[in-house]
């Protein structure tokens, strides 16, 4: 779950910087857009692992089976619905996701010497 949010959100920082004339929510829905095949298909290959273990495994360890099979369904959850929501009730804007520029950093009008 905490790879897939820090994933989401580096989409959304990359797609602020990209798509400079969208509105807040068209970049987080194109965000969560591009990285939900991602999310979708690494939560469903975990699971098949893991309901493995919880089919094929024995008496001991299908108690641990099920908490990591409560824990996937939750984490995929929360990257995908919780997380970027989170973003826009805390009042990010766009400015906040720019680049700062550096003072006396060059700009592409100041020739290099």
């Amino acid at each position: 779950s905490l790879n897939d949010t820090i994933v989401v959100f580096d989409r959304i920082r990359d797609n602020f910087r990209k798509m400079r004339k969208g509105t807040v929510l068209e970049i987080m829905n194109r965000s969560i857009n591009e990285t939900l095949p991602r999310t979708v298909l690494t939560s469903v290959t975990t699971l098949l692992v893991v309901l493995t273990l919880l089919l094929a495994g024995g008496e001991i360890i299908k108690g641990f089976a099920i908490a990591l099979l409560i824990g996937v369904l939750i984490g995929t959850y929360s990257s995908i619905f919780v997380a970027s929501p989170t973003v826009l009730v805390l009042g990010i804007s766009r400015e906040d996701m720019l680049p700062v520029a550096k003072e006396g950093a060059e700009t592409e009008s100041d020739p290099a010497p």
